[in-house]
């Protein structure tokens, strides 16, 4: 610190707080409204602020050396409590803040040492320019990025990562700490101002490319498994369109059969044969049509595809559906859950046949609209032994994928969802908000 009075130390402690807190607010989302957030802030920088300088008046040695990493410390409770991120994700970008931080800090001090003979003033305006450039950089570039990337982080942060970050929280502070600070001009000193910027930079870039790596494997891989869903159920669709195909051709083939029929009961008089006959025709008519399930093209399409699926397995299926035509959830969305929550009934029914082809097996599947949530409801036959994590099966059973897509969907409209094994009747309930 180049020294001065209270009232230079007030606008230093000053320019610093709020440069930290507009760089966290840049990266981070508060869990309160605007207008609270600012009030909060606010309160917090005048008591923090009115502490260092006191502390400054009367001891200026040790705050000089430890007011920094104080003050930080403190914002770094304060950030995570206002901050609507997890622990692990603001441990994260509270490391990141203080990088940067020791680079307006520094870059300033060495500005004014080097260039304007330790004048206190060439200090306070190089924070001020410091502070513009990387906000201005982190609005343009970062920003963006760091949302998906904090998504990331929430799904995969695990204890060694946690220890990545706070080493980075640490090189920083002994930097900060550095009583070398005060010191002349050597090129040592140079030289370990460089490497302490670069490895603590390092550090922070690895960690970043290393999360943003495997979030984006993990989104190849949900698109894999959608892509998957998709070949599936167009399978399903084909197989119905062949059906109605041959139903169709079998039907133009024997029309003249038919018209001989009508013709000769026509001759005869034989009315009730003629109606009972008529009767058998339109079912016959009708057989290869689609069956109407609901209003929603996409949902009775799914639908009707798996259950004529699970009809041939000879899984008994039940369904109570309501739905309209148009709801506020994306129709691929509404596919996401259903066709693999279907096509996961489905096997699991298959995998208890093939130990047991005597039993009897089940779906049953409600999908209902109440107020602004959407229901959904789905219970089926599976094995008793099954262990379930997190909706997946820990046992033999690989047949059903596409749970991790359920969660992801459910989470984008803010539900909830639940997985059981009830002594051997695999439960699955959901619920989503409905978007306005």
């Amino acid at each position: 610190m180049l020294g001065g009075s209270v009232y230079i130390a007030f606008i230093r402690f000053a320019i610093s707080l709020a440069g930290t807190i507009v760089m966290f607010s840049l990266l981070a989302e508060s869990r309160f409204g605007r207008k609270k957030t600012v009030v909060c802030y606010t309160c917090f920088s005048v008591a923090l602020i009115s502490l260092a300088c006191v502390w400054y008046a009367v001891d200026w040695e040790s705050c000089a050396r430890m007011v920094a990493f104080v003050m930080y410390l403190c914002f770094s409770f304060f950030a995570v409590f206002m901050s609507r991120d997890s622990v692990y994700l603001s441990i994260y970008k509270l490391a990141l803040v203080f990088y940067l931080l020791a680079v307006f800090l520094v870059g300033a001090l060495e500005i004014s040492i080097l260039l304007f003979d330790r004048n206190v003033w060439a200090d306070i305006i190089a924070r001020i320019g410091l502070i513009g450039v990387i906000s201005f950089l982190l609005n343009k570039y970062v920003r963006k990025t760091m949302k998906d990337f904090g998504d990331y982080v929430e799904s995969e942060a695990d204890k060694f990562s946690v220890a990545v970050m706070i080493i980075c929280i640490l090189l920083g502070i002994g930097y900060i700490l550095n009583p070398g600070l005060n010191k002349e001009m050597t090129f040592h000193r140079i030289y370990q101002i460089l490497m302490n910027f670069f490895l603590t930079g390092t550090l922070q870039f690895l960690i970043f490319r290393f999360y943003l790596h495997v979030g984006k494997e993990k989104e190849y891989e949900r698109e894999n498994q959608l892509i998957q869903m998709n070949y599936r159920l167009l399978e399903r669709q084909l197989e119905l369109l062949e059906e109605s195909v041959e139903s169709g051709k079998r039907l133009r083939h024997d029309i003249r059969h038919h018209n001989a029929v009508i013709a000769e009961c026509a001759r005869r008089g034989q009315t009730e044969e003629l109606l009972r006959y008529l009767q058998e025709y339109d079912r016959e008519m009708h057989r290869g049509t689609q069956q109407v399930i609901c209003a929603n093209t996409a949902v009775n399409n799914v639908l009707c595809a798996y259950t004529r699926k699970a009809e041939r397995e000879q899984i008994k299926v039940k369904l109570d559906v309501e739905l309209g035509k148009n709801p506020e959830i994306a129709d691929i969305d509404l596919v996401a859950i259903l066709a693999n929550a279907y096509e996961n009934a489905i096997y699991a029914c298959i995998e208890v046949k093939k130990r047991l082809a005597e039993q009897e097996c089940f779906i049953d599947l409600m999908l209902k609209r109440k107020k602004n949530k959407l229901i959904f409801f789905c219970s089926n036959t599976c094995r008793k032994e099954t262990a379930l994590k997190n909706g997946k099966s820990k046992g033999e059973f690989k047949g059903g994928v596409g749970i991790s897509s359920i969660i992801r969907t459910v989470k984008k409209y803010n539900g909830e969802y639940d997985f059981q094994n009830d002594n051997g009747v695999f439960v699955l309930r959901l619920i989503l908000s409905m978007q306005k």
